[in-house]
C-alpha cells in the first residue's frame, strides 16, 4: 500500500478574508454590546458600519456576519431606547 492510495482527509483551509471578518464581526458584537449601556450612537453605529464590511468580506452564506449585523441593530435599537427612558446623553 503506497501513500498515495489512501484516502486522508485534508483539513479545509479558509481564506484570509474569511478569517478577518470572522475578527471584524466578533469585534463589532463586542462593541455593540458595550455600546448598550454606554454612548449608543458613539459605538454602535461604528461597529454596524465594521459589521456591513466584514458581511462584505464574507460573502454570501455565512451565519457569524449576518448575526453581527442582527445583534449590532438590535442593540442599536436598544440602545437608544435605554438611553431616552433613563435620560442618558445619545452621543
Amino acid at each position: 500500500m503506497s501513500a498515495e492510495s489512501s484516502s486522508v482527509p485534508q483539513p479545509s483551509r479558509r481564506s484570509t478574508s474569511l478569517t478577518v471578518s470572522g475578527y471584524l464581526s466578533t469585534m463589532a458584537i463586542f462593541v455593540s454590546l458595550v455600546g448598550v449601556a454606554w454612548h449608543p450612537l458613539r459605538l454602535i453605529l461604528p461597529s454596524l458600519f465594521i459589521s456591513l464590511v466584514a458581511a462584505g468580506m464574507a460573502g454570501v452564506g455565512h451565519r457569524l456576519q449576518l448575526a453581527s449585523t442582527m445583534i449590532c441593530a438590535a442593540c442599536l435599537f436598544l440602545g437608544l431606547t435605554v438611553a431616552v427612558i433613563t435620560s442618558h446623553p445619545l452621543f
